[in-house]
């Protein structure tokens, strides 16, 4: 089976209806063929960024497999373009499709600063970690020129808030100086995600992120400036990074990683067709192996939505998955580490400022 035409630079191969949409989206051969024909770009998937105005900024999360309180997300869809992302069907919810739309229609909420700090004012709010994003990336390339979640971190380190960070970009180099003061007040802690030690593997699964080499950089950084730094290996996909376990456990434990986490690949709503249709296009060879152990872990299904079984899987498979994670975390990380937020200062500086009225 030969591959079909790989779009370069993007993570899903296609766009995908929207199933709250009336009207569906489909390339007809014979637009395909005037297109060619007449020389013309078929498939020019330009990243579009959207302004959006929302009236709140902080979400609470209610799913309790998550391990976060709140959530903060600067920028729905992603550029980033990993094809597994959860997320994905999120974007359906803006009008748009899971899958290329995803990653080239960007939202931009670029009063995510100015409501952040009226909750951080308020007081009916009482402090508890919020995490930078929970849902797409908060330094993604954008990030780069508007510095949405550099706004964000400043005003974090001036409320004296705790903030938790998710990303995979490299970019958050850029803001170690606010990082390194919120550390030494115990205010931050950083989930670095990090799910291939394979640069070709990256390339494919996740094609607009950071190398490999600067991931593990950014963490050997972020540990030397003493800011408590977790790895994510997430998601967990057999016979793609499944058998990297062991060997990347060792290489973030000699960069000061505090500990390491992980979750099996469930394909929930469209992601499961747009999995396929990338298999289809990267690795036809493997695609059936591969899907199929995605069941084994899921009940027979590509995904299981059961909260407490969901992120872990169930069956063979995913037990593997388990025993060769206990065993890294015993070896590489005996110590467990688990890093609680100081929610204290935002009290006093609160209670500080509002004692000069």
């Amino acid at each position: 089976m030969k591959p079909k035409k790989h779009i370069k630079g993007r993570g899903a191969q296609e766009k995908v209806h929207n199933r709250f949409s009336e009207n569906h989206y489909e390339i007809r051969d014979d637009f395909l063929n005037y297109c060619i024909t007449q020389g013309e770009p078929v498939n020019k998937f330009t990243t579009t960024y959207i302004e959006t105005f929302p009236k709140t900024i902080v979400n609470k999360v209610t799913s309790p497999d998550v391990g976060m309180a709140y959530s903060l997300n600067p920028y729905q869809g992603c550029e980033h373009g990993c094809v597994y992302c959860y997320a994905r069907n999120s974007h359906e919810y803006w009008g748009y499709g899971a899958g290329i739309d995803f990653e080239s229609k960007i939202l931009i909420k670029k009063n995510a600063p100015e409501l952040l700090e009226q909750k951080l004012k308020s007081k009916r709010w009482d402090a508890c970690p919020i995490s930078l994003s929970g849902n797409t990336d908060c330094y993604q390339p954008v990030e780069k020129k508007l510095k949405i979640t550099r706004q964000l971190l400043q005003l974090f380190l001036k409320y004296k808030h705790p903030v938790g960070i998710i990303t995979k970009n490299a970019l958050i180099q850029r803001d170690m100086d606010i990082l390194a003061e919120l550390a030494k007040d115990n205010l931050v802690v950083v989930f670095l995600s990090i799910t291939s030690l394979q640069e070709e593997t990256r390339r494919i699964l996740e094609p607009r992120t950071a190398s490999i080499k600067k991931r593990l950089e950014t963490l050997e950084k972020l540990t030397a400036i003493g800011v408590p730094t977790n790895v994510m290996m997430a998601p967990i996909i057999p016979s793609i990074n499944s058998h990297e376990i062991l060997p990347l456990t060792r290489e973030i434990a000699k960069r000061g990683a505090k500990s390491v986490g992980y979750t099996v690949v469930r394909l929930n709503g469209a992601i499961g067709q747009i999995f396929t249709s990338w298999l289809e296009n990267t690795l036809p060879d493997r695609k059936d192996k591969i899907l199929h152990q995605i069941m084994q872990c899921h009940e027979g299904n590509l995904n299981d939505s059961q909260f407490g079984r969901r992120m872990s899987g169930s069956g063979k498979i995913a037990d593997q998955i388990h025993q060769l994670f206990a065993l890294a975390r015993k070896k590489y990380f005996p110590k467990n580490e688990r890093i609680q937020l100081n929610c204290e200062l935002h009290a006093h500086h609160k209670d500080g400022q509002l004692k000069l009225f």
